[in-house]
């Protein structure tokens, strides 16, 4: 690792490294892009998820390394919540981001298979275990690079156990694609 990636890898992740590869967010989940979060998934401002997912395939294709992905993966809500909310906005933002820079976009690949309390009711070490084993990915995922979509990344806890079971899938690499990251 070079010291320019690890100014920029946080003091947590240098001692207990995560399984995913990268992150690339946004913006901090902070004023105005709190609310924006929060009003696309709580009041279906679904114009919202089209505006992150552009800006998003902006923020990646600007990368100077880009790597091409061969899989663009949502991260799946449990289904109770999708039930509820009627849409999960991490598809709606890939959706708009695969279209965007012609990568596939596969919903059916990574599957939630158990119901988790929301994670921002969670201590730290509560939001690891919440998550342990509450994903599954149908097929193999042999030598490819993938980006993970989500709206925020607070412990990072979710995209860990997500990218563990993906790499357990055989994916070579993984990257998370978020709106916003709690600072």
């Amino acid at each position: 690792m070079s010291t320019a990636s690890l100014a920029r890898t946080c003091g947590r992740c240098v001692a207990n490294p995560p399984h995913f590869d990268a992150t690339i967010a946004l913006a901090d989940y902070v004023s105005p892009v709190d609310g924006m979060v929060v009003a696309l998934k709580f009041t279906a401002r679904l114009d919202l998820a089209n505006f992150f997912g552009r800006l998003l395939a902006q923020r990646v294709s600007a990368q100077p390394l880009r790597m091409p992905s061969n899989l663009i993966i949502p991260v799946p809500l449990a289904f109770e919540r999708l039930q509820q909310r009627g849409f999960n906005q991490s598809h709606q933002i890939a959706r708009v981001f695969a279209a965007a820079t012609g990568e596939r976009l596969a919903v059916d690949r990574l599957i939630r298979v158990r119901h988790t309390p929301p994670q921002q009711s969670l201590k730290l070490a509560e939001r690891h275990r919440n998550v342990r084993n509450a994903f599954a990915v149908e097929g193999s995922l042999t030598g490819n690079t993938i980006y993970v979509i989500d709206d925020v990344m607070t412990s990072g806890s979710t995209l860990d156990e997500i990218a563990r079971v993906l790499k357990l899938a055989g994916a070579a690499r993984v990257v998370n694609l978020v709106v916003a990251r709690t600072p």
